[in-house]
């Protein structure tokens, strides 16, 4: 069974014989208990394995959300976005708010959640992943990293906005928007109110394109879903 990768029946078969269960039970029933093992194994590791590739921020999970009152939490509506339906409906969430309100926990456990129910997810400071793929455009490497972020089901862009965007990043962020439109989720957080993106994005003349279709992407227009949470 090792030489198999039957990882799950390796551990479960010795268990029984340590415990001296192997007696007590049926060859049929030996071998349910042997497939549930393998059956957990491999879907307990598929799950860490994408916690590891989604490159969360924070180790969170839903059930460690705080609602205090002063967070202004809606609890009814995140433990719904908890669902991931928003992901199998190819829809978008967009949470703003000041710094410390805890935006970057929040999506880090609706993540965390979608890993757990089998959804291929990406976190990604907006910042950084920006500057990274410059990098991977320098490099070569720029078609794959944008492949392996179009794959993803959930694409979370943290603290959008941060730095003003230059013509590199806007283009960017186009690529990856038209990419995704219609087609998987994206999260993005922001410190600032929509109505201040244009400061951020500038460049009027690829402002109003780029603006109509992220907002077309998060404000629910042209058969878009919407979820928004603002703090």
């Amino acid at each position: 069974m090792r030489q198999m990768k039957f990882f799950g029946m390796v551990r479960s078969f010795r268990a029984s014989m340590e415990n001296g269960n192997l007696d007590k039970v049926t060859n049929d029933e030996m071998v349910s208990i042997l497939i549930d093992s393998e059956w957990d194994d491999r879907n307990n590791r598929r799950i860490e394995r994408q916690m590891h590739n989604a490159r969360f921020r924070y180790k969170a999970n839903v059930e460690q959300l705080h609602f205090d009152i002063d967070r202004n939490l809606d609890k009814n509506q995140l433990m719904r976005l908890a669902e991931c339906t928003f992901i199998q409906r190819k829809e978008n969430l967009l949470i703003t708010g000041s710094t410390g309100i805890g935006k970057s926990y929040i999506v880090s456990a609706i993540g965390n959640q979608a890993c757990t129910l089998g959804y291929k997810v990406l976190y990604a400071n907006t910042t950084k992943l920006f500057s990274r793929l410059k990098m991977a455009k320098a490099d070569g490497s720029y078609i794959r990293e944008i492949a392996k972020i179009e794959r993803q089901d959930l694409l979370i862009l943290d603290d959008f906005g941060l730095q003003p965007m230059d013509g590199y990043g806007r283009s960017v962020l186009m690529e990856i928007i038209e990419d995704r439109h219609g087609n998987r989720s994206t999260i993005i957080t922001s410190q600032l109110p929509v109505a201040q993106w244009y400061e951020v994005i500038g460049e009027q003349t690829w402002l109003m394109q780029s603006l109509t279709v992220l907002f077309m992407m998060l404000t629910g227009s042209n058969s878009w879903g919407n979820h928004c949470a603002n703090h």
